[in-house]
């Protein structure tokens, strides 16, 4: 009897998990059945926005559903963060972050709306690209070895703008500061088109911005380029040296941008996701769109993601410190 009991239960427990993976499977499949939110926590312009939007149109046409871009601004990214956290689980709110969202605002931030590794299921690196140094075109340094001078003779008099306190742009200005020994006051704008606005308007002399971001102001003349923060010169912009090369031996400093969805979101879904982005990135056509403007797709597994993410996470928080950098 007592055996027979065992072997009741046992396939009934057999039954019920095969009865919930099926349902699962065939949910995923189903999905998406409505429009899915990407939601970018940096106003538009900016390099998460333009990345968001190449991404966006091919999952569109993957997905036959509308794949709606919402930008939702503030504190460093934390408020669409947030957005996107507190949302169903059921695939249809995702987010586009850029890397400091994950790996520096919590290290920064003395209250964070969220909890940057449990409420959240990072699905793939989209794709990832250097900085690049540019100054306003009256700035007299030409190069690199120049603004490091110029700097030295002025602690503390020079600008430089960011997309926000903790931002990528910030961050690798802190870490451009921080390698050659200068000192620059740091303007933190809600978003890095903002920034840009403004050092080719002149109220800033200097923005550590992403390459993607800037080229349109450098090839208009807008602002000069010194360096790209990259290991190699960037097909986008071949006729731009390195910092390391341009006077700062050893410098690199890359950004990223990947998508998660919000903790408790169906594995099936995550995975689908990760494959239809994936399989679109690897075609000729986004891999062109998205050199073309200083960056290359990624494409990992939510694992590979997510083990990123720790790792960079634990190399911002000691920088953040030795910066004695905060934000209330």
């Amino acid at each position: 009897m007592i055996r027979r009991n065992f072997v009741k239960s046992a396939l009934t427990v057999a039954l019920t998990v095969a009865t919930t993976l099926a349902c699962s499977s065939a949910f995923a499949q189903a999905w998406p059945s409505k429009p899915v939110r990407i939601v970018v926590p940096f106003p538009a312009g900016g390099t998460t926005d333009v990345v968001a939007r190449i991404l966006g149109q091919r999952l569109q046409e993957a997905w036959g559903q509308t794949v709606i871009i919402e930008n939702k601004t503030g504190a460093g990214g934390n408020i669409g963060a947030a957005d996107v956290a507190k949302s169903a689980n059921d695939g249809y709110s995702l987010l586009m972050a850029s890397g400091s969202i994950l790996t520096v605002n919590p290290h920064i931030y003395a209250k964070m709306p969220f909890d940057a590794v449990q409420d959240f299921v990072p699905i793939t690196n989209v794709a990832s690209g250097p900085m690049v140094i540019v100054v306003n075109p009256n700035v007299p340094a030409k190069n690199v070895t120049e603004f490091i001078a110029l700097a030295k003779t002025k602690p503390g008099v020079l600008n430089f703008g960011s997309a926000g306190v903790g931002s990528q742009v910030h961050m690798a200005g802190e870490n451009f500061l921080y390698s050659a020994g200068i000192d620059l006051k740091h303007v933190p704008y809600k978003g890095e088109s903002l920034a840009l606005t403004d050092v080719a308007g002149g109220s800033v002399e200097m923005v550590p911005g992403n390459l993607a971001a800037m080229l349109p102001f450098i090839k208009s003349g807008k602002v000069r380029a010194l360096g790209v923060t990259g290991a190699e010169r960037s097909p986008a912009a071949p006729d731009i040296p390195t910092v390391a090369e341009a006077g700062l031996p050893g410098f690199v400093n890359v950004g990223w941008f990947g998508l998660l969805a919000p903790a408790g979101t169906s594995k099936d879904i995550v995975e689908k996701i990760q494959r239809d982005a994936a399989k679109a990135l690897r075609t000729d056509d986004m891999k062109q769109r998205l050199i073309a403007v200083g960056m290359v797709p990624v494409a990992n597994t939510p694992g590979q993601f997510a083990e990123a993410i720790r790792a960079e996470s634990a190399n911002w928080a000691k920088i953040v410190r030795e910066r004695k950098i905060q934000q209330q």
